[in-house]
């Protein structure tokens, strides 16, 4: 409203947090969904069972330095792409012997995930075309978690191309070690269900934490734009503490999304002023202030005379 933008939003209230959420709620959201397209949503826990009846395949996550704010790793962007309808989070645990050895338990994942995050991985934003950069497929047995262990997902085939046409290949090393030490070596990184979950929350901590990454998901038909990295942050309910870049920056996304690219640059630019201005932050960026005082700020930074 502060800043005129030209989206009228058909708004529905549902939190498994505050225990508001029904079958009911949820079948009215995807059916506005089916009408408009285009969702902006706040709560993670709605967000799964979302991404299941509108077949929101790919979960992208730009983790990018906010300037302004210092922290051990500056300069940092990256590019995650997770398949996250398929694998750990998607209840279809099975006795399978094709992937692995006979009688072992497992994730029918990646026969139709792999294929289509490599396809987001070729049209978001062109990035294949218009950033150099190294692609990381992380879903062989020396990518998990720990190096080499993993179930029945981790040995799913798929390749990934990368800048020049040469496949990187899998990872020689235990990413997430490695993403904590140096996370100037990776591009982007494409992955299954589960560990890119792990690595979305992990990237997040790296510039800010889960209150200043936002995210977006995709199906054939439908975009959702949300926050980057998932946590509930039950704690905040109620108490004004809660930092809002990361719903910001995601609504800026979306803009862009439904090329209001002004709209968007605007929004966007007043969250970074405010950052980078360090008079005003939330208690998880190291300050005192409310949400509220945050959005204030963001407001008096798109119209210097809104609400005088």
């Amino acid at each position: 409203q502060a800043g005129n933008v030209p989206v009228v939003f058909d708004e529905h209230h549902l939190s498994e947090v505050q225990n508001t959420a029904s079958e009911e709620k949820l079948d009215r959201v995807v059916d506005s969904m089916k009408e408009s397209k285009v969702a902006l949503i706040g709560e993670h826990l709605v967000a799964l069972a979302l991404s299941l009846k509108l077949d929101l395949f790919a979960n992208v996550v730009h983790v990018k330095s906010l300037p302004g704010y210092q922290t051990r790793h500056n300069n940092l962007d990256l590019v995650i792409i997770r398949e996250q309808t398929e694998g750990e989070y998607s209840s279809l645990e099975h006795e399978v012997g094709i992937w692995s050895q006979p009688g072992t338990a497992g994730n029918p994942i990646w026969r139709q995930g792999c294929p289509r995050a490599r396809q987001e991985l070729s049209q978001h934003s062109q990035l294949c075309l218009t950033w150099p950069c190294t692609a990381w497929l992380w879903g062989h047995p020396s990518a998990a978690p720990g190096g080499n262990s993993g179930g029945v997902g981790d040995l799913g085939s798929c390749s990934l191309t990368g800048a020049g046409g040469a496949s990187p290949g899998p990872f020689p090393f235990p990413l997430p070690s490695q993403l904590v030490q140096n996370p100037y070596q990776f591009d982007v990184l494409v992955m299954p269900n589960l560990y890119g979950n792990i690595v979305d929350n992990l990237a997040a901590g790296l510039v800010g934490g889960a209150g200043v990454v936002p995210g977006e998901s995709y199906s054939a038909e439908y975009a959702v734009f949300e926050l980057g990295a998932r946590h509930p942050f039950a704690q905040a309910v109620g108490r004004n503490i809660a930092n809002p870049t990361a719903m910001l920056l995601s609504a800026s996304n979306m803009l862009r999304h439904l090329n209001l690219e002004y709209h968007s640059n605007m929004v966007s630019d007043a969250v970074k002023k405010v950052i980078k201005g360090g008079k005003v932050r939330t208690r998880d960026l190291g300050g005192y202030s409310t949400t509220s005082d945050f959005v204030k700020s963001v407001i008096d930074n798109l119209h210097p005379n809104y609400g005088a």
